[in-house]
């Protein structure tokens, strides 16, 4: 019986000599210079491999630059931000919860017809009166008659740092427009009360022009263009401030 050891020999043996075999047959053409065109394609096909190799050296590099330096930028800028960045981003948060609360009401009240507001017109000198006591400050209407507007009446709203009032004016084609106004929180009690810029925004078909001025806020609603809306912001910012 064969071994399986033997066995392996004699395979071994068999492809050795058909190698030789077939090296005898292929001789002429083994040994024929390799022609420039295929030279040509392989030097090419090196040189490619190459430049790909390197160009991935310096993916990687610039790679790891990037990392680095988008860590540091962001241990440095925004894992820690500074207290005046942190004092800002909270005071924006606290302006625009009251834009938003503006808009809101200016919603919810404008599109009424047999209660729009609590107290009429008529009965402004009571109107300012009561609004000026709930909301801790003397408060002056606007007069809008030049800008086609005419003041509806007033009413109290809740607002987070207590009482808001809303001023609604309305012109002859039944357009209206709402003043938003009240104290804002102090995201900083001890710091000096600085006066926010005057600003847009604008909250589906409600648009709002709003301003800071000594901790409170005043907003400007309505579902005007823009170009309205503003000549009235401006003209209610000069009456009142």
């Amino acid at each position: 019986m064969t071994s399986p050891h033997d066995r392996s020999e004699a395979s071994d043996a068999s492809s050795t000599a058909l190698d030789a075999a077939l090296r005898d047959l292929h001789r002429d053409v083994l040994t024929e210079p390799v022609p420039p065109t295929l030279l040509d394609a392989a030097h090419r096909l090196a040189a490619l491999q190459q430049q790909n190799a390197q160009s991935w050296q310096w993916t990687g590099m610039a790679a790891g630059l990037v990392l680095a330096f988008g860590v540091g930028w962001f241990s440095h800028g925004q894992l820690g931000p500074q207290p005046d960045t942190a004092a800002t981003l909270a005071k924006g948060a606290v302006v625009h919860e009251f834009v938003r609360q503006a808009s809101f009401a200016h919603a919810v009240y404008q599109p009424e017809q047999r209660h729009p507001v609590e107290v009429a017109a008529s009965e402004q000198e009571h109107l300012v009166q009561w609004l000026s006591k709930r909301v801790g400050k003397p408060l002056k209407v606007p007069k809008l008659e030049a800008q086609g507007f005419e003041l509806v009446g007033g009413r109290l709203l809740p607002g987070e740092s207590g009482a808001r009032a809303q001023f609604m004016f309305q012109d002859k084609q039944g357009q209206r427009v709402t003043l938003y106004l009240g104290a804002i929180k102090q995201v900083d009690p001890g710091a000096d009360a600085e006066p926010t810029q005057f600003r847009f925004e604008s909250s589906g078909a409600v648009a709002s022009f709003y301003w800071v001025d000594q901790g409170f806020g005043y907003a400007l609603s309505g579902q005007v263009d823009k170009a309205t809306l503003m000549a009235l912001a401006n003209t209610v910012y000069n009456q009142i401030n």
